[in-house]
């Protein structure tokens, strides 16, 4: 049976710990690197109630990632579980490294590994340096040959590019296809621009020859500022898996705790016009998906699957439908004065902020 997803959950880990150092990550940018691993005990207890498909409205995709590697957390395992259990779909970003827990996550049954998907981000001198292809080839043939949708994706920092003839033959042998390739976002500034040294136009004609649907479209918003009306908030929200705090989205208004009065619906209320992000960095997914209708993009199956050379998707069949339909087919479209309402909202929310902000700093 095919359905459509009614919302996008983009769920944060909070663990910075991790089995690489790259360079371009934004922990590595940050100094934030810490070995501790988060309790989850609370999540766990909960995620079930919490995740209750009859709550949600109905089937969500929902993206779990670290600040980390997704994987290192020992009930990770656990919660994917859980939450595929209630009917949703699940995508999770790693590294591609942690054999124990895809030997975990193969013994699922089949209905629910069609409804997973991971992201295998492509860090190709660590995986050269630590001497992990093998491991990591043979994750991805594991759950290849479980049913399990994947895409591999590399971060374009100017140190492969002298990699990249031996990254291509690496990928067309091993995968039948290219990686997709994402755009690297300096977090160590205002506003994340681009990180590289090279001027926007030779960055895009060094990686532009790996024929990405996700970096095309990723190229063609960064650094776009949003003033369409979003419906992030209302069809998505940013959600810590371990606290239970959700938000609009990165920088939106706190809305709840996901894991109290579970009996209750959630509390939603859209962005609207007031995104307070420079521009909309993970696009690929927000709007991918549709979060706002009045753009219109490729769909986020077209910007992470491939074909290899033997005639077979990365995406499963089931999974490639479910990312194929936007939000706004399980959802309604704001009518002028909703959209109105909402705007005032976060209007009134926004002055409200700054006042406390305000006092405090006088206070201090």
């Amino acid at each position: 049976m095919c359905e459509t997803m009614k919302m996008f959950i983009e769920c944060t880990v909070p663990t910075r710990a991790c089995n690489m150092k790259c360079d371009y990550c934004y922990v590595t940018q940050n100094k934030w690197w810490d070995s501790r691993m988060p309790d989850m005990s609370y999540c766990l207890e909960n995620v079930n109630k919490a995740f209750n498909k009859e709550r949600l409205g109905g089937p969500c995709m929902v993206n779990i990632c670290a600040q980390g590697e997704t994987l290192l957390p020992p009930q990770i395992v656990n919660i994917i579980r859980e939450i595929l259990d209630n009917g949703h779909y699940v995508m999770i970003v790693t590294n591609g490294t942690m054999k124990m827990r895809f030997e975990e996550i193969c013994k699922f049954p089949l209905e629910l590994r069609k409804k997973l998907f991971f992201k295998f981000s492509f860090h190709y001198l660590e995986l050269k340096k630590k001497n992990l292809f093998d491991i990591y080839l043979n994750n991805i043939r594991m759950i290849r040959e479980n049913g399990i949708s994947f895409t591999v994706e590399i971060t374009p920092d100017d140190e492969y590019i002298p990699y990249i003839p031996e990254i291509k033959e690496w990928c067309n042998y091993n995968l039948g296809n290219l990686c997709h390739v994402t755009v690297p976002r300096d977090e160590r500034k205002d506003g994340f621009p681009l990180m590289t040294a090279l001027n926007r136009e030779e960055f895009v004609k060094v990686w532009k020859d790996f024929d990405s649907d996700l970096f095309n479209f990723k190229e063609s918003i960064f650094e776009v500022k949003r003033k369409e009306f979003c419906y992030a908030g209302a069809w998505s929200i940013a959600l810590n898996l371990v606290t239970g705090e959700y938000k609009q989205c990165y920088k939106g208004m706190i809305l709840g705790d996901f894991y109290k009065d579970i009996d209750k619906p959630l509390h939603l209320l859209a962005v609207g016009n007031h995104c307070k992000e420079g521009h909309c960095f993970n696009g690929h997914a927000f709007l991918g998906f549709g979060l706002i209708p009045d753009v219109r993009t490729t769909s986020y199956a077209n910007m992470r699957n491939r074909i290899d050379c033997n005639g077979t998707q990365w995406l499963s069949n089931d999974m490639m439908y479910f990312m194929d339909h936007p939000l706004e087919e399980a959802n309604q479209i704001y009518d002028k004065k909703e959209k109105k309402i909402a705007n005032i909202k976060n209007i009134s929310h926004s002055v409200k902020y700054d006042i406390k902000n305000a006092i405090k700093k006088m206070v201090k």
